[in-house]
């Protein structure tokens, strides 16, 4: 009895896995693929598209009841991406039998005429793939831009079944596939969407640069048309630019989710996941029988933005307070706990009231007051306590709107936020969170990086207990001010938080004290 053996690869989380394809025959009268190792039902449908295709392209299978391990056999294995593998370790070929598989891993679904179709987590497969030790990758030609991204492996895009064979008998070679680096980076420096596209609203342009040196989450209040949707949509582009290995962390969790494109295999711009309120909890945070990423993990080194906040269920907001907190998901289910990273920039947005015009200059607000403080209700303290920056879009009037002066490039605001940014690094070299990572923004400061790194000069700490007393802020929010008021100092390049840097804090925090305490 002969064992002919195959290498592939599975997905926990966005951690890939080999999988070994292990395969013998015995004779028997009544052939048939035995398929063991805790397939799941896609799996044990291989059987029938393997033979088919074995068919379709003239590839002799072996005799007898066929049997394929999917080693290690104590984790479930789930998707059609093992059908290649399984075609491959079950042929009875002359030569295929002296070629040395060791170095190679496969990966694709098969066709029922043997071409082979994309498959989803590509990217992490090939990821785990190289650091493994393989040389050499076989993909479906859809999924070979992905999976040259990993670098350091090389990609062959495979069309089909025989295509395949005849590379290894030597017939005819298969071309790999490079990653372009310099392309990436080309992509990645363009600016898609521009602040100088939105008149006026200087105040909440400025608390969104605020915001994006610290990475700090932002409430964005006021009534309908007054740009709340359009200023968040562009915050991706005054970020600091994606960097390759941000990129491949969240570009794994999109490959699972089957949102790569073919053509930028890579996210070349920083995500910006904008989901409607009507989204599920699993959905937001991730879940199913199977576990799959949400929103929140896709947002993963971007933004998250939920516009209506109110309006999404009192439940979804409150299942955000430990991904805010902890840049991670952890999802449990009987057969696997994954965890997804969930590193975002949180941005809401609302109306002041049901109707939307409560404070507006010209329309009036058709709610009661009973019907305002309802509708405020729907956001827990909890969850304001952990947005650091609350600002007021007010209404434009038309020598705002009809001005013909440029506004500022979103360029030139990336340009002080990445300054501001790189000043705090500098700070916190070798500072250390709770869970290993490093520190690198303000707004994941811990207690004992706020004592350490917040310094209040004698005019700052008056202001700021002047601010704790009138507003009555919870020992969270006293923390959110002085983070806020530290990526504020960050600008002035000054280690010292002086009473100006204080003040500018306290005025962006104060918004939920006029809205959601009357």
């Amino acid at each position: 009895m002969s064992i002919s053996t195959i290498y592939s690869a599975a997905i926990r989380g966005i951690v890939g896995q080999i999988v070994t394809v292990e395969a013998t025959n015995a004779p028997s009268p009544q052939p048939r693929i035995d398929i063991i190792g805790l397939p799941d039902a896609a799996i044990k449908e291989s059987q029938g598209r393997v033979r088919s295709a074995a068919r379709a392209c003239d590839l002799p299978l072996k005799k007898g009841v066929l049997t394929v391990n999917l080693a290690p056999a104590d984790i479930k294995k789930e998707g059609t991406v093992y059908d290649l593998p399984i075609l491959l370790s079950l042929l009875d070929m002359p030569g295929l039998d002296k070629v040395d598989f060791s170095e190679c891993c496969f990966l694709g679904e098969l066709s029922l005429s043997g071409d082979l179709r994309p498959v989803s987590g590509v990217l992490p497969m090939a990821v785990a793939a190289r650091d493994a030790g393989f040389k050499f990758l076989f993909v479906p030609a859809d999924n070979a831009c992905e999976a040259s991204a990993a670098c350091g492996i090389i990609v062959y895009p495979v069309k089909n079944a025989v295509q395949l064979v005849n590379h290894f008998l030597c017939k005819k070679r298969i071309i790999p596939i490079e990653f372009n680096k310099d392309d990436f980076f080309a992509v990645a420096d363009d600016t898609l969407l521009d602040f100088s596209d939105v008149k006026g609203q200087d105040t909440a342009k400025k608390a969104l640069e605020i915001a994006a040196a610290g990475e700090h989450n932002i409430l964005l209040i006021g009534p309908p048309g007054t740009g709340k949707s359009m200023l968040a949509s562009r915050v991706p582009y005054i970020l600091p630019t994606i960097t390759m290995e941000e990129s491949i962390e969240t570009s794994k969790i999109y490959s699972i989710a089957g949102l790569n494109s073919e053509l930028n295999p890579l996210l070349a711009h920083r995500p910006f996941r904008a989901p409607h309120h009507t989204l599920s909890t699993a959905s937001l945070i991730g879940g199913g029988s199977n576990p799959k990423p949400g929103e929140v993990s896709l947002a993963n080194n971007g933004v998250l933005f939920l516009d209506e906040f109110p309006e999404f269920d009192k439940h979804n907001c409150e299942v955000l307070r430990q991904p805010i907190e902890d840049r991670n998901v952890t999802i449990t289910r009987v057969n696997a706990t994954v965890n997804y990273p969930s590193s975002f920039m949180l941005i809401c947005a609302m109306n002041p009231c049901k109707c939307g015009y409560y404070g507006h200059p010209t329309k009036p607000c058709t709610c009661t007051p009973q019907s305002r403080r309802n509708y405020l209700s729907m956001i827990s303290g909890p969850i304001l306590d952990r947005i650091d920056i609350q600002v007021e879009v007010n209404a434009l009037d038309f020598s705002e709107l009809d001005t013909f002066i440029a506004a500022e490039t979103s360029e030139k605001i990336r340009r002080r936020v990445c300054r501001a940014r790189n000043f705090a690094m500098s700070r916190f070299d070798g500072e250390k969170l709770a869970n290993g990572m490093p520190l690198t923004c303000n707004a994941r400061m811990q207690p004992k990086h706020v004592r350490k790194f917040c310094v209040i000069d004698d005019g700052g700490r008056k202001v700021l207990q002047l601010a704790y007393e009138k507003l009555g802020l919870s020992a969270r929010g006293y923390d959110r001010i002085l983070k806020v008021a530290r990526t504020v100092a960050d600008f002035d390049e000054s280690e010292l938080i002086k009473k100006d840097h204080i003040a500018l804090a306290v005025q962006l925090r104060s918004l939920d004290r006029k809205y959601f305490n009357n």
